[in-house]
């Protein structure tokens, strides 16, 4: 059973920074592709940013520039640390895994973390 817990998060005025993060557990020595996403009151989830296990990373145009997602593989845990944070930024953020790689082998997976509360103000 894959579990995402989640923590970070809070509170912030304009143009400061927050770092969220991510652990995975339920598959040892292995390495997951993990995704930030957001849902806004009265909006859609959205899209955030992704790294792959192989470290590469992608980005919403809204966020690229101030967010930066990494990954400490040997603690199965993702970071997104969000800069010159915008009241448009507040939302909830969660995070999500669609794959675990494991070498020579490899699991999808379809699994959200329980979201935590990120709020900026003006």
């Amino acid at each position: 059973q894959v579990q995402l817990r989640q923590s970070g998060g809070g509170s912030v005025q304009a143009g400061g920074s927050l770092r969220l993060s991510c652990a995975a557990s339920g598959y040892t020595s292995c390495n997951y592709d993990m995704s930030w996403y957001r849902q806004a009151p009265g909006k859609e989830r959205e899209f955030v940013s992704t790294i792959d296990s192989d470290g590469s990373t992608s980005y919403a145009d809204s966020v690229k520039g101030r967010f930066t997602i990494s990954q400490n593989n040997a603690k199965n845990t993702v970071y997104l640390q969000m800069n010159s944070l915008k009241p448009e930024d507040t939302a909830m953020y969660y995070c999500k895994t669609l794959r675990v790689d494991c070498g020579s082998w490899y699991v999808r997976l379809n699994y959200w973390g329980q979201g935590t509360q990120v709020t900026v103000s003006s």
